[in-house]
């Protein structure tokens, strides 16, 4: 499994991490919308395991994360970045926001 990845350095590093399959892609429900951006989602892609290792690095740096897909939820929960309760959808797309 591979994951598009960019890290933005801000004031606090901002961790945009996606399911390959879903960048460049646009999803609404209602006045919802997701839109993946590989301007702002894509910088490299990486495994799983890489993914896992990095978030884990990110949130011991107080990192802000920005999570997109099934594939991306899956894996920053098992990174122990974010829970089931710090998701939601929109058009069954799975998203997380977590800010430090």
């Amino acid at each position: 499994m591979e994951l598009a990845i960019k890290i933005h350095s801000s004031y606090r590093n901002v961790v945009a991490l996606a399911d390959l399959d879903l960048v460049g892609k646009k999803f609404e429900q209602d006045k919802r919308q997701l839109d993946i951006r590989e301007n702002f989602y894509q910088e490299k892609t990486i495994t799983q395991e890489e993914a896992i290792q990095l978030l884990q690095q990110q949130a011991d740096q107080d990192s802000t994360f920005n999570i997109v897909g099934p594939k991306a939820i899956e894996t920053a929960k098992q990174a122990g970045v974010i829970s089931e309760a710090n998701t939601c959808t929109v058009d069954n797309i799975p998203f997380a926001l977590k800010l430090a």
